[in-house]
């Protein structure tokens, strides 16, 4: 089998930048059923150049709900919050420019 040379240049690919064409970084965010109509939204995946506990902070007083700050197993820190705050945490990462609208991931019916 001939391999095929282009003349003038030694690598076709050299000019790509691998890391640009990486997927970007998904923000999951879940919903979680609790006792009755009780629910729990789950936010995972936030950069770790942003402070969660601003972020979280931030949510608490705009959503009027509480909070805290999770260590999962597999997914690392995840923020939890009161109620289903699935719209309004997406707004509120859009508005805030944490995110563009391809990195959410909205789970949940």
């Amino acid at each position: 089998m001939s391999t095929i040379v282009f003349p003038g240049v030694d690598d076709p690919f050299a000019e790509l930048d691998v890391e640009a064409m990486a997927a970007p970084e998904l923000i999951h965010i879940r919903i979680q059923q609790r006792n009755g109509r009780k629910m729990i939204t789950t936010v995972q995946g936030i950069p770790e150049k942003y402070e969660l506990k601003q972020i979280l902070k931030a949510f608490k007083k705009t959503f009027a709900c509480n909070g805290c700050i999770v260590n999962h197993y597999e997914y690392g820190e995840v923020i939890q919050l009161q109620g289903d705050q699935r719209e309004t945490v997406c707004e509120f990462l859009l508005q805030a420019k944490v995110a563009d609208k391809e990195q959410l991931k909205v789970h949940g019916y």
